[in-house]
């Protein structure tokens, strides 16, 4: 019994780091406050204030063009209007034959060119939903205020993707030394993540009309891309320098879902 509890005990401290985990789970935040924002960057991301949040889930990896896929595959061959940028170049989900397929190598990639839209739909297909821009931020950093999701070291190419070329993503399983505290990969750099708030200044307050989901607002985008400079890829960015067209995909623009 005691081999077992080692065991198991050995088990959940992996996944909770994120080793080899399933691209499907979730990881826990816990109830409670965190520190949003900071008191030295850039004008969008001051001042830093309390926010008391609901205990919640993540994904603990971006949404996969493979599961992507999954979604299209149940609407058939033509989709609805601003779900996903099929016919865009930076695509890298395709309909061949019978079946929408991620091109290959591309499976395990974060899914782009999803307008904030067809994010909201993806995650409702899932039973879940887009995590609101504190939800994120407490996610990728904790309560401890840190810069990036690992701490205060700066970027790497163990823990990120980032200053890389165009459309250069990678595969969100690949840098386990990047994790949250939470356990949460992929919260700095390869693909911006859409958030379900609209891009308003802090201090952050959910009953404000920024969760409002009317489509419409341009919406925050967190964590970096793989195309970012590593100023962009901290805990506190909110994409003000990124072209973000709700209504649009982007080729640098993915998400992860909430419940």
């Amino acid at each position: 019994m005691k081999r077992l509890a080692i065991a198991i005990g050995v088990f959940g401290a992996a996944l909770a780091a994120g080793a080899q985990a399933p691209l499907s789970e979730m990881v826990s935040v816990p109830a409670g406050p965190f520190r949003m924002g900071t008191t030295e960057g850039p004008e969008d991301e001051r001042p830093a204030h309390e926010v008391t949040l609901t205990a919640y889930t993540i994904d603990r990896f971006p949404v996969t063009n493979a599961q992507f896929s999954e979604y299209l595959n149940t609407l058939g061959a033509s989709l609805p209007p601003g779900l996903y940028d099929s016919d865009d170049r930076d695509a890298r989900i395709h309909r061949r034959g019978e079946r929408w397929t991620a091109d290959a190598g591309y499976a395990n990639h974060p899914v782009v060119e999803v307008p904030w839209s067809g994010a909201v739909q993806y995650c409702a297909w899932r039973g879940k939903r887009l995590p609101t821009e504190a939800e994120w931020e407490k996610a990728a950093r904790g309560t401890d205020a840190r810069r990036y999701p690992w701490g205060m070291d700066l970027p790497d190419r163990r823990r990120a993707q980032y200053e890389s070329g165009y459309n250069a993503t990678a595969a969100v399983d690949g840098f386990p030394a990047g994790a949250s505290p939470y356990g949460a990969r992929e919260m700095a750099g390869n693909a911006w993540q859409w958030v379900s708030s609209a891009y308003r200044p802090y201090p952050y307050r959910a009953d404000d009309g920024r969760e409002d989901p009317k489509p419409g607002p341009v919406r925050a985008t967190r964590g970096g891309g793989h195309d970012s400079p590593a100023s962009e890829i901290t805990t506190t960015q909110r994409g003000r320098n990124l072209s973000r067209n709700p209504a649009s995909g982007h080729h640098n623009i993915g998400f992860r879902c909430a419940r």
